[in-house]
């Protein structure tokens, strides 16, 4: 379990990161769409990556003492990536809509990179 703790703190961190990077980019470079659409899609990312997180814990804790559990919050995600995209084209003027999208995917990319660094540790 000690693992897993470390390996949630390793991810919200990384998010924190990308996070501030992305916030950098629209206050700095011209691309102010582009990056703003990146930093909704993250935001709501990492949020995905909170709920996920969160509910494979307590899918843990419950396994462990022998109970059932309703599910991994997988319609919670979908919505949320929905309402980016809502988000994205009513505000077409500040947003771009395939840079929230690829913002959306962030959190995966995190988890993936995660793991190849951790892995090339272990």
């Amino acid at each position: 379990m000690e693992d897993y703790q470390q390996m949630i703190a390793r991810q919200r961190k990384w998010m924190f990161y990308l996070l501030a990077i992305l916030v950098l980019g629209w206050g700095v470079t011209p691309w102010q769409p582009v990056f703003l659409g990146l930093l909704l899609g993250s935001i709501l990312s990492f949020y995905n990556l909170w709920l996920m997180q969160r509910k494979i814990q307590k899918l843990g804790e419950s396994s462990a003492n022998s109970m059932s559990t309703k599910g991994i919050g997988t319609f919670t995600r979908l919505a949320s990536g929905a309402l980016a995209v809502v988000i994205a084209l009513q505000f077409e003027e500040y947003f771009h809509l395939i840079s929230v999208v690829l913002g959306l995917m962030a959190a995966y990319l995190v988890i993936v990179i995660d793991y190849l660094f951790n892995r090339a540790t272990d």
